[in-house]
């Protein structure tokens, strides 16, 4: 199969960036030897492209994803150079907490470019601390260290920090219930539901982090939660209830309204 025929097929199964994933899988087919043809039809059955090439670049790392693990998408890289802006600015050494971590791109970008600081990753599922474990084992062996994983809830995690955090971050779960039929079929049916759904309101998991977030922040610390673009004033919102000052919201990289932040008194 061309290039040119893998587009056109891509193009007719409504794959939104056909060019770009045809060529990228020429290039992992030829560097690995898989079969093009096959890449091509599943890509076309819309299993996400970074199932079918078992990696995806995130900020200045590359991550491990597959089934099993929420695939982190661009905006969130907007998410995480906040956190490492509010870190690098906290003091010489430190520390953040990067709750529902998944396959761990926030936390793992931190303890990249921010070498001197204390990261922790937590994740309850299973399914996903194995993609993280997998990761974190990668960053490490390539020299950024400074990174705990922890299996926990995001209600009871990490009581031995409380009020000693920095920075706690989350890319948490934020579609609601009745959503979830209008999603990208990448990600609705291969992305798992639980990294997905919170709630009736697409909130249950964000009221969760805010409130941990101010349990374990000192004061003046900074919480930072990515949200959908329909939250840029209800995401806000529950930082505000949760008891945070200077709550402010922030657009991605295409203007639409994706993470909220807020300071602990």
């Amino acid at each position: 199969m061309s290039v040119r025929a893998a587009i056109s097929q891509l193009e007719r199964a409504g794959v939104p960036s056909a060019e770009h994933d045809a060529r990228t899988l020429a290039r992992y087919a030829e560097s690995t030897g898989a079969d093009f043809t096959e890449l091509v039809r599943r890509r076309a059955d819309r299993v996400p492209l970074q199932h079918l090439t078992g990696s995806v670049g995130f900020r200045y790392i590359d991550l491990d994803v597959g089934a099993g693990v929420f695939v982190p998408r661009p905006e969130t890289e907007v998410v995480a150079g906040v956190a490492i802006d509010l870190a690098r600015a906290a003091g010489e050494h430190p520390v953040v907490v990067d709750l529902c971590s998944g396959s761990g791109a926030i936390a793992l970008s931190v303890a990249h470019e921010v070498p001197s600081a204390q990261v922790h990753a937590v994740e309850l599922d299973s399914g996903a601390l194995r993609w993280l474990a997998r990761n974190a084992a990668s960053r490490r062996a390539a020299g950024d260290s400074g990174i705990g994983i922890h299996q926990d809830d995001v209600r009871q995690a990490l009581p031995e920090l409380d009020g000693s955090v920095d920075v706690v971050v989350s890319n948490p779960p934020y579609v609601a219930e009745d959503e979830i039929a209008d999603v990208d079929p990448e990600v609705r049916d291969h992305d798992p539901r639980v990294a997905l759904v919170a709630g009736g309101d697409g909130l249950d998991v964000i009221r969760l982090v805010a409130a941990t977030a101010h349990r374990l922040l000192r004061p003046g610390g900074w919480v930072v939660v990515e949200h959908s673009d329909r939250q840029g004033e209800s995401a806000p919102a529950a930082l505000s209830a949760a008891g945070f000052l200077d709550v402010a919201d922030a657009p991605d990289l295409t203007g639409r309204p994706r993470l909220a932040t807020g300071r602990r008194p």
